[in-house]
């Protein structure tokens, strides 16, 4: 008797799909990626085979130039679609808490912790570096909501680092396509359960979202109110 699939199993796209998914919209952001990923590929493929023809072992070498042309290809995939994805959420709210959530280094996430009516909006993320206060919108709006943020977790911080990092395109500011490598360069300063005695103890702080004044942004939406996640 044969086996229906799951609802997962039937939602969940197959590894092939995923990457022709990807594609499309790489291609859509910029027409040159594709081309430059065959490129990588067949190059790195043609001087494999090379090195085979001029040390006289060419069968061996050629199952691995395919295997080193692959490899090569799917990074320079990698990194093509990366950058796209950059390029696409960058100056949408919430487009630095996308990147730190899939940020490597076992980040807690909590979005928008505080903010304004101007989608100015700060998310916190802890880890092994301390605490680091991520803005998104100007320098001018942002930096009292940074201050008034780092104000208020520091008893609970004790202390613990406290890092703050605008997100934007503003002098001082970071590119959020640069976030990531940011975020890796900072220093481990707690053990992993140093970690975790953090975030039990922020986790029990009370929200501070300022809500809006007056009529919203025309179109406008209010971010969510915080939800952590970890990797």
């Amino acid at each position: 008797m044969s086996k229906k699939p799951t609802d997962g199993a039937q939602e969940r796209p197959g590894r092939l799909k995923q990457i022709r998914m990807v594609a499309q919209v790489l291609k859509q952001a910029d027409p040159k990626a594709l081309p430059i990923v065959f490129a990588a590929a067949l190059g790195t493929l043609v001087v494999v085979i090379l090195i085979g023809l001029l040390i006289g072992q060419l069968w061996f070498f050629i199952p691995l130039a395919v295997l080193a042309a692959f490899a090569v290809g799917m990074i320079t995939f990698g990194q093509l679609a990366q950058r796209a994805q950059y390029k696409v959420i960058a100056g949408q709210p919430g487009a630095a808490a996308a990147i730190l959530k899939n940020a490597r280094g076992g980040w807690t996430v909590t979005e928008a912790v505080s903010g304004n009516r101007n989608l100015d909006m700060v998310h916190r993320a802890v880890g092994r570096a301390g605490v680091v206060l991520v803005s998104e919108g100007p320098r001018s709006r942002v930096g009292p909501l940074l201050g008034a943020e780092k104000k208020r977790i520091s008893r609970a911080a004790q202390q613990v680092p406290i890092y703050d990092v605008q997100v934007g395109d503003e002098e001082g500011q970071v590119p959020v396509d640069k976030l990531q490598r940011h975020l890796m360069k900072l220093p481990r300063n707690l053990t992993k359960a140093q970690v975790a005695e953090l975030n039990d103890r922020l986790q029990a702080l009370p929200r501070n979202m300022q809500m809006p004044k007056g009529p919203m942004p025309k179109g406008a939406r209010m971010p969510k109110g915080p939800k952590p996640k970890t990797r």
